[in-house]
This record gives structure tokens, C-alpha cells and sequence, in this order.
């Protein structure tokens, strides 16, 4: 993929500003296509309530009674009328409740996000709009526009700052819309949408030192001012 990456950038009513840089470390990775089906796998068994429920034998009312006796009568010889092969009889084998969870490492997951939101760059699919600030109150009709303004139709999936309510709520009534935060983001709703529209500051602040990125790693290295008060009074003790 191309060193420098961009995506294109509008104001809240849909008007072309130009364009936004995205980080490489973020948008710029070859998409591993196999962590992105695991943790996607892992994320819809999740949904499954794991509720179904058949009866064994055991567990069907009656059939205490042996039906007729063993021998003599030329027939199947049966011990009991709910016997799986019986109409009305228990389930052989069923579905019983179960969890469907499967366990998908942090690392798992933030590669996944990030191959997926890599993929949607490279097509050019990630739009960035400069602030939701001037939408003083959740219009349906505003998100309307604004898709219609910058030419998206199909899927989209928003993310936004958490003081932005009123435009995740604005985008919620549309069934062909997905509004959530930067907290809330996963693979299966970058992959599920056509086109991914964030704000400006939700982009800024996914890319300050994300986590299982070298600039990350290097943050978490740095001693803390705690930690520097801590080691100057030892010095003073000593």
C-alpha cells in the first residue's frame, strides 16, 4: 500500500473541504484476512443466545410402562413410548443450552480492526467529516442530506465522539445505518458498511498512540510524573 494515505473531508452539510491524512500504522497494514474471520466468527457466535432446548427420553412425560410385553406378539419389541423413534417421544441427540462465546485475543482484536480498516481506505470508503458541532438537535433529515451531500448510499457506518450524540442520534432512525464511538467500533460493523464516515476528532483520537502500535509501545515506556516523583525522593533519601 501507498506510503501516505488520505481520505476525503466535508463539513457537516456534505461541502468538500479536501483531504485528511491517515496513519499508516492504522490504514496503511496488509489486511490479514484470517485474524479478520476468526474474531468476525467470534463476534456473531457472541450474539447467539445459546437458549435451545430439546427433551431426551428421560426427560418427556411418561413412558414409564412397557408398551406391550417382549415376545410373542410378532411385533418390535419396545420398552418404552417415548423412545426417540416414537412420535412424541424424546429427542435423540438434540440441541441443549450452551455458550457459543469463543475467546479472541486483545491483540486478535485489534489486528482484525485494524486489517479491516485498512481494507476500507485502500478502496477509498473512509470519509471524514471536519465536526458534527453546528447539528444542535437529532434531525433524521440531516443525516439524510449530508449522505445525499457527499454521495453515499448503501451501508454506512458512523463513528463519532461521545459528546456528538446528537449526530449518532440523527443517523440512528436509518436502517441502513450503523452510529456508534470509537470505544464501540469492530470488524464485523468496518466490514458490514460500504462506507465509514468519522469525524474529524474521533479520527484524531483514534490515532493518537493507539494501542498495539510502536508508538503505543513507546508511550507505555515512558515513566509516568508518579513514578519521577517517586525516584527523586528515593534520590533525596539516599
Amino acid at each position: 500500500m501507498a506510503d501516505k494515505l488520505t481520505a476525503e473531508l466535508f463539513d457537516a452539510n456534505g461541502k468538500a473541504l479536501g483531504e485528511v491524512d491517515l496513519n499508516p500504522e492504522i490504514f496503511g497494514i496488509e489486511p490479514n484476512k484470517d485474524v479478520m474471520h476468526q474474531v468476525v466468527t467470534a463476534q456473531l457466535a457472541a450474539k447467539r443466545a445459546g437458549t435451545h432446548s430439546t427433551k431426551t427420553r428421560a426427560e418427556v412425560r411418561g413412558g414409564g410402562r412397557k408398551p406391550w410385553r417382549q415376545k410373542g406378539l410378532g411385533r418390535a419389541r419396545h420398552g418404552s413410548i417415548r423412545s426417540p423413534q416414537w412420535v412424541g417421544g424424546g429427542v435423540a441427540h438434540g440441541p441443549k443450552p450452551r455458550d457459543y462465546s469463543q475467546r479472541t485475543p486483545k491483540k486478535m482484536r485489534r489486528l482484525a480492526l485494524r486489517s479491516a480498516l485498512s481494507d476500507r481506505a485502500s478502496s477509498g470508503q473512509i470519509k471524514v467529516v471536519e465536526s458534527f458541532d453546528i447539528w444542535t438537535e437529532p434531525k433524521t433529515k440531516n443525516a439524510v442530506a449530508l449522505l445525499s451531500a457527499m454521495g453515499i448510499t448503501g451501508k454506512v457506518l458512523l463513528i463519532a465522539e461521545d459528546h456528538e450524540r446528537t449526530a449518532m442520534k440523527s443517523f440512528r432512525n436509518l436502517g441502513h445505518v450503523i452510529a456508534s464511538n470509537l470505544g464501540q467500533a469492530n470488524t464485523y460493523d468496518v466490514l458490514w458498511a460500504e462506507t465509514i464516515i468519522m469525524s474529524q476528532g474521533t479520527l484524531a483520537l483514534g490515532q493518537s498512540a493507539p494501542r498495539g502500535t510502536k508508538e503505543h509501545a513507546e508511550a507505555s515506556r515512558q515513566p509516568s510524573a508518579v513514578d519521577s516523583k517517586d525516584e527523586q525522593s528515593e534520590k533525596v533519601e539516599a
